[in-house]
């Protein structure tokens, strides 16, 4: 499988600075699933806010989408 990493550039809301795994979307999965961590694109389906926060666990993640449902 080729990657689209011109295609995914264009879709990815990680706003983290010098991500060397921008656009890679399968090394960013790995690696945060490697840390037990979600990727930014998941956070920002809540809010930029939650995305901005840079803090990737799983627990920050369940914090901000119940606080939007509330």
């Amino acid at each position: 499988m080729d990657c689209k990493k011109p295609q995914n550039l264009k879709n990815c809301t990680c706003s983290y600075p010098g991500c060397p795994r921008k656009g890679l979307c399968c090394e960013c999965v790995k690696h945060h699933r490697k840390n037990n961590e979600l990727p930014g694109c998941f956070f920002s389906l809540i809010s930029k806010d939650a995305e901005k926060s840079y803090d990737r666990s799983i627990e920050n993640f369940i914090k901000h989408w119940k606080s939007s449902y509330t």
